[in-house]
């Protein structure tokens, strides 16, 4: 199996790392003197609503004569880029000053799409050579005024492009609008608007190898990694000081433990035992609803599979800056290629839980985490549908994404799912099973599951908040993420304090002569999910400047998803710590 899933890695970074740096490095393209360089128009949208963008002649903008769409992969297409010819020509080294696109006549219908956009602060995306430029359509001039019935629409009509260029290769790109050229919108009427733009070239040293290390550099100024570095030693701090106090607590009274139990075993037999040596023939009863949790483990194993391989690849610099759908292709074939984990791991628990009916786990396995990200799926591609927005897939993508799980995903769910039933692995108990449970005594509120999941969630998620604004600023916002060095630092303490609470907290209910501890450590290490889901929240009313129906659905939607994936992955964690803790604690005692 390991050397399965290398191989998978290795195919994987091939297929990315080809797609990826040949296509938007640009690294075949070369030009000599009045060569037309690509200039592809992308999307328009509300500058704070990130997901809700539209094709870029959806506005009326001057159009070619001949609008060509480039065809795009499947990442792209799921970042919702829809590429399209540019208007404007720029060819290598070749300055213009004032060139005219187009004289067009706006009808009070498009002035009144064009005022709408201005007023939502709409910015316009478009790739020169692979590389992305974005600037604003218009201004509201609001100065002086109280009544927004006085505030005065603008539409910019003149775009000036610099570019730099070293040797035959294009280095640089910046866009910017003139402040002075401007159309009047602000009333309902026709308007006659002269679009015009001005290229100018400039000769810089800067190699085309290091062309994208101005974006890198703009997502890692000094200040932000102080912030990062703080956001690093708080969790340390926090890994450290819980680490220190439960093992000095839990080793102390586990030896306490340890001599107690020895020394009844030499004393009088007939004396009552006490504490978690009490319920040794209860604590390995397999738990209810055993395919559920064996499916949850199996999901859980898979998406941190998933996870583990996307941190390999950024930290071997796949997912560089504006490398476009990269990270979504990763996301579908790396969770395609590690179906067979989730299904090995499922039917194999659930084999060694004494489960009869593996082929309706395997099933159960295959829809729990797919099944809500689909439903998800088809009512936000709906709204976006609804919308007209490039959030909605083509049909041909949705085909390749259906062919995707049919062809790939479900035969290797299938194949795991076999391999697990013929594994033969046993529960391995190092305690016998009673026949008959025993009662759990009556505990204090505080021990219920509910109050034990909001201790268990709140110190891992302590630990990575910090970091969480940045990645939800990247994901949904405008900044670039790229320091992935400490994103998987944050993602490793995130797991050991996952781990040490969960085996804390087990420790305790098992003192208390509480057996039933699977499920309870299953969701104490995923809570951490719902602590994230929280954030959320926080996040979009607080720290955001997001609205509308389309984004909050896309946020609060697969938020939720990602959140639930986050409550199986460290879910899975939490309960395979706590079983390792508790077949070492009952192996080192002797059970009658």
């Amino acid at each position: 199996m390991g050397k399965l899933m290398a191989s998978f890695f290795v195919v994987t970074v091939l297929i990315l790392c080809y797609g990826s740096h040949v296509r938007s490095d640009g690294s075949d393209h070369r030009y000599k003197a009045g060569d037309l360089v690509p200039l592809y128009a992308n999307k328009v949208g509300p500058f704070h609503n990130p997901s809700e963008t539209y094709r870029y002649f959806d506005l009326p903008f001057c159009s070619p004569a001949h609008v060509t769409e480039k065809k795009e992969a499947l990442g792209e297409v799921l970042n919702g880029d829809r590429l399209v010819s540019a208007p404007y020509k720029l060819e290598f080294l070749a300055d213009k000053d004032s060139e005219v696109v187009c004289r067009k006549k706006l009808s009070k219908e498009e002035v009144a799409e064009f005022r709408n956009a201005v007023t939502k602060d709409y910015y316009f995306q478009m790739y020169y050579d692979d590389l992305p430029i974005w600037g604003f359509l218009g201004k509201v001039d609001k100065e002086g005024k109280t009544d927004p019935s006085d505030y005065k629409y603008s539409l910019y009509k003149h775009v000036h492009f610099d570019i730099a260029y070293n040797k035959d290769r294009v280095i640089e790109i910046n866009v910017r609008t003139d402040p002075h050229a401007l159309v009047d919108l602000t009333e309902d009427k026709e308007v006659e608007v002269e679009f015009m733009y001005s290229v100018k070239w400039k000769e810089t040293t800067i190699p085309f190898e290091r062309r994208m290390e101005k974006y890198s550099s703009s997502s890692a100024l000094p200040h932000h990694l102080e912030i990062h570095w703080f956001s690093i030693i708080n969790s340390c701090v926090t890994v450290l000081l819980l680490t220190g106090f439960l093992a000095t607590i839990l080793m102390r009274v586990l030896k306490n433990d340890f001599v107690k139990y020895a020394h009844d075993e030499e004393s009088a037999d007939d004396q009552e035992e006490t504490g978690w040596k009490y319920i040794h023939g209860d604590v390995f009863r397999f738990p209810k609803h055993k395919s559920l949790f064996a499916a949850a483990l199996g999901s859980g194993s898979q998406l941190f599979t998933l996870t583990i391989f996307i941190f390999l690849l950024a930290l071997v610099g796949v997912f560089y800056p504006y490398n476009r759908g990269a990270l979504f292709t990763a996301l579908v074939v790396i969770y395609a290629l590690t179906s067979g984990i989730a299904g090995y791991i499922a039917t194999s628990f659930y084999c060694q839980l004494e489960g009869t009916n593996w082929v309706r786990n395997l099933l159960l396995t295959g829809c729990l985490f797919c099944g809500p990200l689909f439903l998800t799926f088809c009512f936000l591609n709906t709204v976006a549908i609804a919308y007209s927005a490039t959030a909605a897939l083509p049909f041909g993508t949705i085909v390749v994404i259906v062919l995707i799980w049919t062809l790939v995903t479900s035969p290797l769910l299938v194949l795991g799912g076999i391999a697990g039933k013929n594994s033969k692995a046993e529960f391995q108990a190092p305690c016998r099973t009673t026949k008959y449970p025993r009662e759990i005594p009556p505990l204090p509120w505080y021990r219920g599951a509910l109050p034990q999941m909001a201790m268990a969630g709140f110190l891992p998620f302590s630990a990575i908040y910090i970091e969480l604004y940045y990645i939800f600023a990247s994901v949904w916002g405008h900044r670039i993420y790229t320091i992935y060095s400490i994103l998987f630092i944050v993602f490793i303490i995130l797991l050991i304090v996952t781990a040490f609470i969960t085996v804390a907290l087990t420790y305790f209910q098992l003192a208390a002569e509480d057996h039933e501890w699977w499920w309870r450590a299953f969701l104490c290490g995923g809570s951490t999910g719902l602590f994230i889901y929280g954030y959320c929240l926080y996040y979009y009313y607080a720290r955001s400047d997001m609205s509308g129906f389309m984004q909050t659905s896309f946020f609060f939607g697969y938020m939720a998803c990602i959140c639930y994936g986050f409550f199986l992955m460290l879910g899975t964690v939490g309960f395979r710590a706590s079983l390792l803790f508790v077949r070492h604690i009952y192996r080192s005692i002797k059970c009658e």
